[in-house]
């Protein structure tokens, strides 16, 4: 009795244990989720490792381990929970595309190459575009990354071990004798990867001949912050430019560490005082406060800023943007610089050198790694990308490059062997080695074959906008160059409704205009920015491409109404937005190819408000619609604004906020012809 007695209670208390530990492993699993939700990825994986001793979705489990790894920027960290993430069946429609590019970071091109191609064939209707884009391009780069890799130069590289810790060095930039850099050794943590917050840092500059160690080249001495009235220490402060005269500095501030945190990182200035005193930083008007902008960097004369930013508008994630500094020291709006520069994928830290060519890292273009870095140059309108090839470039992160000298720099990187995180390296061109251990020299790669060359072309089809799609013959196609205005070619499509093909001009935009009898007459933008196929993927000395365009054609019906996209109000107001403005001017543009055309602009209102307030509303919505259109040289009776409140609802019982917004819609509608 005693010994039944007994087991029972041993069996009883196992149960409450395990019990017990299966409540503890979910309890840490929801913390990890809320640290993770918070931008908090450090702490995320400290309790994702508790849950992990317990019986916890290991799909779910391992992609946020991943995931937090990879927001933290530690791609190789993340390869193992990725891939137990996909054994489990994930349904994360990125997975496979992240762990591509974790495993690329590791030198795996081979298991990268296959991911992605898996994730290419298998991406959701769903996929962000951008996300796509970059996902085919990086096939195409993995495939040729042979080629990549046999691009080699004699450069000598030495890891800066006086500054390099075993937390991160980048971003190092000159000012007089000194080197600026920024560091993560701040006192307060950064709760994303759990490094010290960053802060700017100098140290002296060696130049010239032989220092005690026999180094020429580098930087001397223990790093010193750069300045106490910079210096902040709860937010992340770095990537410092500064003007010709060293006496104006442009930073990079913000980011508290929460998840929303990389909105608040804008560019700030302060300016060098009688005092020798830096002021306290000011922010500078050209930052978005919905986006993250940072690395900036002068032109030599020092009246260009660049910068790099995920604002709204870009080619995809971060792209390089440009603003003139006038004489009264005031900053004109930031321009994107293309298609050319800027990819789906991030580009950052540019840098001018001394040549006049563009440096800057990337993860979009053509490389090795995660960031590589590149040179741009631009000769007769045309922008040609280069990747730098190793030594510079590994499967890691390279990138920050400067020169100090015509044949001297820096570079900072996070490749295999360093110090810590980010390190920054010096690096000096041609055959005479730096004497140090960490020395890695690369013999110059055999010259190649001779110069590949391609000729582009275009070519469409012209069709009916309806359900199915027919080909249009007899309808007029012209090719307008966007300089001159002046047609490249005309043509009519046949029975198929084709046109083309006609050689195009690397670097230039062209217009396609498609008119025909019975249709809305229709324009399509085509720029040739971006569409430079790298002579990396070149098999043939001569090589043809031809882009097909497919050009719809809206049915010129009395009444028929469409809807307009992208034309949104914020609560309770019917000022026209900025991101509204691009979808109005279409219609500006409809109008002026079309002068016989009179429509009716109508606002139209969910059902969340009294009949009266909705109806007010929509009128003046469609007011400041049509008021928009006419300040753009459209006479106003050839529109007519009309609100409909909640008349005409297109979802009678709506729920969800996705379907209120559908009846939130604008629409145009044809009244002549």
């Amino acid at each position: 009795m005693r010994i039944n007695t007994l087991s029972v209670l041993l069996v009883g208390l196992s149960l409450v244990f395990g019990l017990m530990g299966c409540n503890s492993a979910m309890q840490a699993y929801k913390k990890g989720v809320r640290h993770y939700d918070a931008g908090e990825y450090n702490l995320a994986l400290t309790e994702f490792q508790k849950a992990a001793k317990g019986n916890i979705d290991p799909a779910r489990l391992n992609y946020y381990a991943a995931e937090s790894y990879r927001l933290s920027n530690r791609f190789g960290e993340a390869v193992p929970f990725y891939q137990k993430a996909i054994e489990a069946n994930t349904t994360e429609p990125d997975a496979r595309f992240n762990y591509a590019y974790a495993l690329k970071s590791q030198g795996n091109y081979a298991g990268a190459l296959e991911q992605l191609q898996q994730y290419v064939a298998n991406a959701p209707k769903t996929a962000a575009k951008a996300t796509l884009d970059k996902a085919k391009g990086e096939v195409e780069t993995l495939r040729a990354i042979d080629a990549i890799a046999r691009n080699k130069s004699l450069i000598t590289l030495r890891n800066m071990s006086n500054l390099n810790s075993p937390g991160a060095e980048f971003a190092p930039v000159v000012r007089g004798e000194e080197l600026v850099f920024t560091a993560s050794r701040k006192e307060q943590v950064y709760k994303n990867n759990g490094q010290p917050m960053l802060g700017l840092y100098k140290a002296k500059l060696s130049k010239g001949s032989p220092d005690e160690t026999g180094n020429t080249g580098g930087a001397s001495g223990q790093p010193e912050v750069f300045s106490t009235n910079v210096f902040q220490g709860d937010v992340n402060e770095g990537t410092p430019a500064f003007s010709k005269d060293g006496k104006t500095m442009i930073l990079a501030r913000g980011n508290n560490g929460k998840r929303k945190g990389g909105l608040d990182v804008d560019l700030y200035i302060s300016r060098l005082g009688d005092g020798n005193a830096w002021s306290q930083p000011l922010r500078l008007p050209i930052s978005d406060s919905t986006a993250w902008d940072g690395s900036p960097a002068f032109s030599a004369d020092g009246k260009t800023l660049y910068f790099a930013s995920n604002r709204a508008g870009g080619a995809g994630g971060i792209d390089l943007y440009r603003t003139s500094i006038d004489a009264s020291g005031r900053f004109s709006r930031p321009v994107n610089m293309g298609r050319d520069i800027n990819t789906p994928g991030d580009e950052m830290f540019p840098y001018v050198g001394p040549n006049a060519k563009l440096y800057f890292a990337s993860d979009g273009h053509p490389g090795l790694g995660k960031l590589d870095v590149f040179v741009a140059t631009r000769s007769g309108g045309v922008t040609r990308v280069e990747n730098m090839g190793q030594p510079i470039n590994s499967p890691a992160d390279d990138f920050g490059l400067i020169y100090t000298e015509p044949t001297k720099g820096f570079i900072a990187s996070n490749r295999v062997g360093g110090k810590g995180d980010d390190d920054i390296y010096f690096f000096q061109e041609g055959n005479s080695p730096v004497p140090d251990s960490t020395t890695t020299t690369i013999a110059q790669n055999p010259p190649g074959n001779a110069l590949k060359t391609v000729r582009y072309f275009i070519a469409g089809t012209v069709s009916a906008n309806e359900t199915p799609v027919a080909p249009l013959d007899s309808a007029r196609v012209r090719i307008l160059d966007d300089a001159t205005g002046q047609p490249i070619a005309e043509a009519t499509t046949g029975q198929p409704g084709t046109f083309g093909k006609y050689p195009l001009t690397e670097g230039k935009d062209y217009t396609i205009l498609a008119e025909r009898r019975g249709y809305l007459t229709h324009r399509e933008q085509f720029t040739m920015q971006g569409k430079r196929i790298p002579e990396i993927f070149l098999k043939k000395s001569q090589t043809d491409t031809t882009f097909n365009v497919p050009i719809l054609l809206d049915r010129s019906v009395l009444n028929k109404t469409f809807v307009l996209e992208n034309i949104y109000y914020d609560l309770d107001k019917y000022n026209i937005r900025s991101d509204a403005s691009p979808e109005l001017d279409k219609i500006v543009v409809i109008l002026k190819d079309n002068p016989t055309l009179k429509l009716e602009l109508s606002s139209h209102t969910d059902n969340r408000s009294s009949d009266a307030y909705n109806m007010k509303l929509s009128q003046n919505r469609a007011k400041s619609a049509v008021d928009y259109i006419v300040s753009q040289g459209i006479t106003p009776d050839r529109l007519v604004a009309k609100g409909y409140g909640e008349t005409q609802l297109v979802v009678k019982n709506a729920k969800t906020e996705e379907e209120h917004q559908r009846n939130r819609r604008t629409e145009i509608k044809i009244l002549e012809l």
